[in-house]
């Protein structure tokens, strides 16, 4: 191995390093909306809903300007700083807001709907099934969607990144 193949890039050492928005359970603070969508059947779309989805927009911003501290201390560059933060923020915006809230807010629908048209189940045991479903399902959904957010930015601003880069 030579010298240079045992440098790592500083893109290769931002993904080595220890990340609390991504490695540790503080990472759940961005899938509260989820939760929050789950439970929306029960609760309904009042303030509860809307200080989940709170939560969630709250650990984004947290994410995003920690990635642009960090990469602004290390790089001092604003053009790669910006692009940094821009990447963070749009990505833990699809990956743990977006798209994951649609994905449960729909999975709760329809669940409702085909319970409440095949069964004559109570509305409270029809709506503790539905959010207990939405909460299965939060597990299963996160990985596909983290991988989807990542290539919906590889076709997307990353191209512009690595361009740039």
């Amino acid at each position: 191995m030579t010298k240079e193949d045992s440098i790592m890039t500083n893109k290769e050492k931002v993904q080595h390093e220890y990340d609390i928005y991504k490695d540790s359970p503080v990472r759940l603070l961005g899938y509260a909306n989820e939760v929050g969508e789950a439970f929306r059947n029960q609760f309904g779309s009042g303030l509860w809903i809307k200080a989940t989805y709170g939560i969630a927009v709250a650990y984004v911003i947290a994410d995003a300007l920690d990635k642009t501290v960090k990469t602004y201390r290390r790089k001092h560059d604003i053009g790669q700083t910006a692009l940094v933060g821009t990447d963070t923020l749009i990505w833990q915006l699809l990956a743990s807001v977006a798209i994951p809230g649609y994905t449960i807010n729909r999975l709760c629908a329809v669940t409702n709907k085909l319970i409440k048209k095949r069964t004559k189940l109570p509305s409270k045991t029809r709506s503790a099934i539905v959010s207990f479903v939405g909460l299965a399902a939060i597990p299963i959904i996160l990985k596909p969607i983290d991988h989807l957010s990542d290539k919906i930015l590889d076709i997307t601003l990353r191209k512009i990144t690595d361009s740039k880069e």
